[in-house]
């Protein structure tokens, strides 16, 4: 399939959800089916072909019956890897924005809530670029749809925490605020053995003083913020998407977007092919910073 044709199939899928968007915005607050293996049938061998085994010669003259094949020892099916936790990286702020200009690489962080066949829909484009992207996992979220944790992680992204109900965070008391950082990550914990490599704040583009704080004491060293807004939430069209994204990125940078909206469904297509043109390739944060 073409790029062309990839980017008509996204854009006729996005039609089933285009005219309202499944994810509140994050906006700063102040403003194959798998085929199943066929076997063939194994023939039985005719009385006349078939030789008697020793033992069945052995059993014939005397009468016994031979003795019985042990069973196969069975394995216990592999549980899966535990995702990533949080890494501290020395020398970077408490609020991280962007990575290192000097490198190639860029990261894409989806604050992940919304309509699940529209998140599949995003991941599997970026696979097919070879990208690996960073999902900020909304709790409330992940209760509804626990399997999609496995499959952000099964692609070989990366999946953190964007609090529990997706409310506005640094409005909140410090009791409020400390639950939902904790809720969520006690969500990720069980679906993954992880809380989640990175925290990133609901409905603010960073966090307060309070809340990077008890960040920290629930087990991130950093908050992860960005330096591209996408205003995916805002549905300006998926060519406005993709221009806002790629007029302003470049090394380093982290670059937020959403689940949930027809738009980014319909441009990611393109702003990955333009950053395969420029030679910027889409990585995890966690590569992207370290």
């Amino acid at each position: 399939m073409t790029t062309s044709d990839r980017r008509s199939a996204l854009r006729a899928g996005a039609g089933l959800v285009a005219g309202g968007a499944f994810a509140a915005a994050c906006s700063p607050s102040g403003s194959s089916s798998g085929a199943v293996a066929q076997h063939a049938p194994t023939s039985p061998a005719s009385p006349s072909s078939a030789a008697p085994t020793p033992a069945a010669r052995t059993s014939a003259v005397s009468g016994s019956a031979p003795p019985a094949s042990p069973a196969p020892a069975t394995r216990p099916p592999a549980r899966p890897r535990p995702a990533p936790a949080p890494r501290a990286f020395p020398g970077q702020p408490a609020q991280i924005t962007h990575g290192p200009r000097d490198r190639p690489r860029i990261a894409l962080t989806f604050h992940g809530q919304g309509e699940p066949s529209v998140a599949r829909a995003l991941l599997a484009e970026a696979e097919r670029h070879g990208a690996r992207v960073t999902v900020l996992a909304v709790g409330a979220w992940l209760d509804e749809h626990p399997d999609l944790a496995r499959r952000v992680l099964d692609g070989g992204h990366e999946l953190g925490n964007h609090t529990q109900r997706h409310l506005d965070i640094n409005a909140m008391s410090e009791a409020d605020a400390a639950a939902e950082i904790t809720g969520c990550a006690e969500r990720l914990r069980r679906l993954t053995g992880s809380i989640g490599a990175w925290f990133r704040p609901s409905r603010a583009s960073r966090a307060s003083p309070l809340v990077e704080r008890l960040a920290r004491r629930a087990g991130y060293p950093h908050v992860l913020s960005y330096d591209v807004d996408s205003l995916d939430f805002t549905s300006p069209g998926a060519p406005a998407v993709a221009r806002t994204v790629l007029d302003e990125v470049r090394g380093g940078s982290v670059v937020s977007l959403h689940f949930g909206y027809a738009d980014t469904v319909a441009a990611l297509p393109a702003v990955l092919d333009e950053l395969d043109h420029r030679g910027l390739r889409a990585v995890t944060t966690t590569e992207l910073i370290g």
